[in-house]
């Protein structure tokens, strides 16, 4: 079965036959918590080609900001007040659209020329989305606790690419394996940036030349951006050799959002793979929560 995850605060959330996260407590003990008991991919939304891109953006983003609260609390051993938590995520989603969304255009829309012509006016804008997002994750890759957070997620590709090459599941298995993985969903947000590119380029006849309408056409147009950033990465990934191309921009991108990661961090990768994958999710192991 195919599985996927994400990084989390001293720990590794996966999704397989269900969702769980193993995570390591302040007393370095590997604490495993499931998150859903059931694999979300057999909803049928994700059935349906295009829909299915945004279902999963919106599951991977929900059990993401939910593991990484709780790998909060589980890692540092206190409880976050639920209003702490809401205010932190509300922030977050509005630093992205801010950042991301609306200072691009801004800057785009001070140049006059740019203006009257809505094909170039996207052109330009997505390049400047796409240069602030990687100087963004380059910044704060600098950050000594977020490039912990990328030596785990350096170790969940790590033992995904060890478990697709059919190997057993232990430390000296895995370590012989990269932190590069061609389905990480770093690769899905470059081909999303930059297909975002051609959609709204050929949206640009309904376009008007207001700064709100703009705003709200990125913001309607982003389900139909992330649907076709999805296909085209389900795609590539059936055919790497003729779609290899795709597969550059978020490959070389994985060089930053990953690191090396140490023996104790693949401890938990293994443990939270372990833990979703049906024929070994009974084994023995950590004390189970949830």
């Amino acid at each position: 079965m195919k599985v996927g995850g994400q990084a989390v605060i001293e720990g590794v959330l996966m999704l397989g036959s269900r969702v769980s996260m193993a995570v390591r407590n302040k007393n370095g003990e590997i604490v495993l918590e499931d998150l859903s008991q059931s694999s979300v991919t057999t909803k049928r939304l994700f059935k349906v080609p295009l829909l299915r891109g945004f279902v999963s953006l919106y599951f991977s983003l929900y059990f993401g900001i939910k593991a990484l609260n709780r790998s909060a609390e589980i890692s540092s051993g206190e409880t976050a007040k639920k209003s702490d938590l809401f205010w932190t995520t509300l922030f977050a989603f509005g630093l992205a659209i801010g950042l991301f969304v609306m200072l691009p255009m801004w800057i785009t829309g001070l140049f006059g020329i740019l203006r009257k012509n809505e094909v170039l006016f996207a052109i330009v804008e997505g390049g400047l989305r796409l240069t602030f997002f990687v100087l963004y994750v380059w910044i704060i890759s600098l950050f000594p606790d977020v490039r912990r957070l990328f030596q785990y997620h350096g170790a969940e590709h790590m033992v995904i690419n060890a478990y697709e090459s059919n190997e057993q599941l232990d430390l000296d298995n895995v370590k012989k394996y990269g932190t590069i993985h061609p389905r990480c969903g770093t690769s899905f947000i470059m081909i999303f940036l930059i297909f975002s590119v051609v959609v709204l380029s050929l949206a640009s006849p309904i376009a008007s030349k207001s700064f709100a309408w703009r705003l709200l056409s990125r913001l309607v147009l982003l389900p139909l951006t992330a649907g076709f950033a999805y296909e085209l990465l389900r795609v590539s990934s059936k055919s790497p050799t003729l779609f290899k191309f795709l597969f550059y921009p978020g490959l070389f991108f994985q060089k930053l959002t990953t690191a090396q990661p140490d023996d104790s961090q693949l401890e938990v990768a293994i443990a939270a793979l372990k833990r979703v994958l049906p024929d070994l999710a009974k084994e023995e192991g950590p004390e189970y929560f949830g």
